[in-house]
């Protein structure tokens, strides 16, 4: 009997120890660094060069936006609102003199694909990465920050541009981006 309360002590002393270890693992895993932070980012590549194109994390300030950032799904695909929002600021911003008012192209090229400039523009994270950086045949960069040097707020936020590629692509012929 003695054997037997004797071996039910040492099982809870082990469970116990066993159940502190795993605590202090989590705590201290939890304070050095942020669960958001715990998932990977995608990476972004200029359209110019092919090289790593580094986008303030801080910038993609909206559930969306943050969304986007960890998958490089578009959630906006689809929401009315979130289009209607785009194709205001696609004009705003004064796209419209080279894309056309549709974005079927003018002196620049159509955005609405199925064919597209730059191949990758047929992903949402492709497209991002066009605007946000410009391109090698004359369009400068859009990005918040990026499209007049002189001025860091000036420009398009990454949750403007994920309205707009919404806008675009509702007028794509059923090709979404998120594929």
């Amino acid at each position: 009997m003695n054997g037997l309360k004797l071996s039910a002590i040492l099982l809870v002393l082990v469970v116990g120890v066993a159940g502190c270890g795993k605590k202090e693992s989590a705590s201290t895993s939890g304070d050095a660094a942020p669960a958001a932070s715990a998932t990977k980012a995608i990476e972004f590549v200029d359209t110019q060069e092919s090289k790593p194109l580094v986008i303030n994390a801080a910038l993609f300030d909206t559930p969306a936006a943050k969304e986007f950032l960890a998958t490089g799904k578009n959630p906006y695909i689809g929401n009315e609102e979130a289009i209607a929002k785009g194709k205001k600021v696609f004009q705003m911003y004064s796209c419209t003199q080279c894309h056309g008012p549709e974005a079927k192209g003018q002196v620049g090229p159509g955005l609405t694909g199925p064919t597209f400039r730059y191949p990758k523009d047929a992903t949402n994270k492709g497209m991002f990465e066009t605007v946000w950086h410009g391109t090698n045949g004359g369009m400068g960069a859009k990005g918040v920050g990026l499209m007049d040097p002189t001025d860091p707020k000036n420009g398009i936020t990454p949750d403007e541009l994920l309205k707009i590629i919404a806008w675009i692509r509702s007028m794509s012929n059923g090709l979404t981006g998120n594929e």
